[in-house]
């Protein structure tokens, strides 16, 4: 192998059965990009043995680094660390250090007795190099055979995330010398892909060899990644920057924000910086709005709160919206929206408001009215301004392309671009 190579092992019978969702893979592959490492393959395997030798002998061949999460835990299905411990021919031993770390969390913190099964978490093969988990009971462990690197860390997200970016990411950035890769990000809204590969083709064939641009669509936006690698960061970096500029200017009329930012961070960055506020008024994405706006840290300095109106007597009764036009042309309509970001706008006394109102699906389209048939609305002190969208997706997509596109919306009254 000439270049530097890894290869990810997640194991657990419950990613392969879909109980859970593997985020670990996604995140150690985001880390080792951003020294230069590429990943080489991915490989999810049950709590099987044979699968498990399998995998790493497959890996090896590809890969000088091979990361593996999963398997340390206390319980019987736990097979990894023996499993290791044989592959490697060593001896199971105490880490003290780790003994001493759990008998604390267990006697001291959490005033539990101490049992042999969370005793055994603190033993380790003899022949790897520990990693002391400062977050958790299982310790990660590093083994090197024939100039190949491997880590077992625990499944535990959290853990995990904690041993690779205290010891995984700088022990391979120590070990092996990796190109510099840098990446450029910027988000689109109100072209499709293709339309916007097309309008920027010439662009994209111009490229220098060493950059790569990708497109990456979601939620009805499109982000637009350039890629650079090379041996000269300095320049590397001169490159990149040229080129970004070229692709800003290409995109601008459909730009959100040239940072790699999610659209309702880009929205609380505007309002706070403009020191106004939102309220919302949300139908059928059942306070999922809401909840893009306040899942961030500072997000009570711009947005206030909402009504989660399902029922038509609570648009009624709480959002003014007059029982005659229910009754005509009903809650997913032009008129029932605005008249839900206008009330909810004046009732908590926003600067700005938002409302949606849709049919999610799987049931309840008519002919007039289609499945994934969906009412924005946004309201400011001067103004209310609503569109209809045509979503194609299942209930769950179809909510979160509304929130998205609703909170793009907000932005372009925002910034008085509608």
């Amino acid at each position: 192998m000439n270049s530097i190579q890894a290869s990810i092992i997640t194991i657990g019978d419950e990613l392969l059965i879909g109980q859970v969702i593997d985020t670990n893979s996604a995140y150690i592959a985001q880390v080792l990009n951003k020294i230069g490492v590429a990943v080489k393959n991915r490989i999810a395997v049950g709590d099987d043995k044979t699968a498990i030798i399998e995998a790493l002998e497959t890996a090896s061949k590809k890969s000088n680094i091979i990361i593996m999460t999963g398997g340390l835990g206390p319980t019987a299905d736990d097979i990894t660390k023996p499993l290791l411990n044989e592959y490697f021919g060593g001896e199971l031993v105490i880490h003290q250090p780790t003994l001493d770390h759990i008998t604390d969390l267990f006697v001291n913190k959490h005033k539990r007795p101490m049992i042999e099964r969370n005793r055994k978490q603190a033993e380790v093969p003899n022949v790897c190099e520990v990693l002391f988990n400062e977050t958790g009971t299982a310790p990660g462990m590093l083994f090197k055979k024939e100039g190949v690197y491997y880590f077992s860390l625990p499944g535990v997200p959290h853990e995990m995330r904690f041993l690779t970016d205290k010891y995984v990411i700088p022990t391979i950035a120590s070990a092996f010398k990796a190109p510099t890769i840098l990446h450029r990000t910027l988000l689109t809204a109100g072209l499709g892909e293709s339309f916007l590969a097309e309008m920027i083709a010439d662009f994209e064939n111009a490229l220098p060899t060493n950059i790569k641009l990708a497109y990456l669509p979601n939620f009805g936006m499109v982000r637009l990644r350039l890629t650079a690698t090379g041996d000269n960061e300095k320049l590397l970096e001169i490159s990149i920057n040229e080129q970004f500029a070229q692709l800003k200017l290409a995109v601008s009329d459909y730009l959100v924000t040239d940072v790699d930012d999610n659209m309702e961070v880009v929205v609380g960055k505007l309002l706070k910086e403009k020191n106004q506020t939102v309220a919302t008024a949300e139908s059928c994405t059942g306070g999922y709005i809401g909840h893009l706006l306040s899942k961030h840290a500072g997000s009570s300095q711009f947005y206030t709160g909402g009504i989660i109106s399902y029922d038509n007597r609570i648009k009624t009764e709480f959002l003014d919206v007059p029982a005659p036009i229910l009754q005509t042309v009903g809650a997913v309509s032009q008129e029932a929206v605005e008249q839900m970001a206008k009330s909810v706008r004046e009732s908590m006394k926003t600067d700005f408001a938002v409302s949606v109102s849709g049919i999610m699906g799987p049931s309840g389209q008519t002919d007039e009215k289609p499945l994934g048939m969906v009412w924005i609305g946004v309201a400011s002190k001067e103004k209310v301004v609503s569109k209809v969208f045509y979503l194609r997706f299942d209930r769950l997509r179809n909510i979160e392309v509304t929130a998205n596109q609703a909170i793009n919306l907000l932005r372009l009254l925002i910034i008085n671009k509608i």
